[in-house]
């Protein structure tokens, strides 16, 4: 037992080493890009930034082992329902094909399961610890409830595994989750950074951090849902992304509590957290229809609007 309980804490102790070199490696590319191109001037040490990297470790730690269940009754599910023939045909293809068909699938299961997360209001409460963010940067990428982590990737996992791209199994079927879990992760990180980039007409292909901003800005445009794939928002009629403007205000409406320990319980409590404004108390969800309808309209119009190089 001595010798088992050891072993964990060595591998734990390890596995924290790891993570804190790449932050390291991290911090060393984005914090001095976002220095000279910020999208929003900003403190490097600015508000929450402690809880922030709380975040990192613990949403990289935690969510592989809570994963481990659900995926393995995932595989079940797939051998007893999806034909065994069509599993067979998929795990003869190409590996590049594998790659490429696990990609795009991942991300349209990500997609609906982040718009759930919108969407739905018991969701959302556990998805809104990741918007309470009020100043966005690189490190807000990890900045989750572990729940909520879990079922972003779990519902990106789901089509891999029906469509017979990888399974829980040997090395090289775990290949194509692995390799979409890894992408779709250190996208994250650009794609929330300080960073007033534009791509020009590749925004139409690739997620960009303007693309991503206008999601979590604090007037609720209920956008932007793709981690890394735009058109899968077009498909689904959430693309926004106004001609030249970033969003001027992150975060949410309701009262987030501060410590981690309190945000990480604030899911379950069973009654709303007080409005930061003086308005009457509404739920702080984010697909709620908007009461203003011009806005909408205005909304509407400008995401007809292709995006080009600033």
């Amino acid at each position: 037992m001595e010798q088992l309980i050891g072993s964990q804490l060595h591998r734990f102790l390890f596995d924290v080493f790891r993570l804190a070199v790449w932050l390291a490696i991290l911090a060393s590319i984005f914090v001095p890009l976002e220095r000279l191109f910020s999208a929003h001037p900003q403190k490097i040490f600015r508000k929450q930034i402690v809880t922030d990297l709380c975040y990192y470790f613990l949403s990289s730690l935690l969510p592989a082992v809570l994963l481990s269940y659900p995926v393995a009754l995932l595989a079940s599910l797939v051998r007893y329902a999806v034909p065994s023939d069509f599993l067979q045909t998929m795990s003869v293809q190409p590996d590049l094909t594998k790659a490429v068909l696990g990609f795009v699938a991942g991300e349209v299961g990500y997609y609906w399961g982040h718009r759930l997360s919108h969407e739905i209001p018991f969701l959302w409460k556990f998805h809104s610890i990741h918007h309470s963010a009020e100043q966005i940067d690189f490190l807000v990428n990890t900045r989750a409830h572990p729940i909520d982590m879990v079922f972003g990737r779990f519902c990106g996992l789901i089509p891999i595994y029906l469509l017979g791209l990888g399974g829980p199994g040997s090395a090289k079927e775990s290949l194509v989750p692995i390799i979409a879990t890894l992408v779709g992760t250190m996208w994250g990180f650009f794609i929330h950074a300080n960073l007033k980039w534009r791509f020009g007409p590749l925004e139409w292909l690739i997620s960009t951090p303007a693309f991503h901003h206008w999601h979590h800005t604090k007037t609720p445009v209920n956008r932007n849902y793709a981690s890394t794939l735009p058109w899968l928002d077009r498909i689904f009629g959430t693309y926004y992304l106004p001609l030249g403007e970033f969003p001027t205000t992150y975060g949410i409406k309701a009262k987030m509590p501060e410590l981690l320990v309190d945000q990480l319980f604030y899911p379950l409590e069973r009654t709303p957290s007080v409005p930061t404004s003086s308005q009457p108390a509404v739920p702080d969800t984010p697909n709620l229809p908007d009461n203003n309808e011009e806005a909408v309209i205005e909304m509407t119009a400008k995401a007809q609007t292709p995006s080009v190089s600033e």
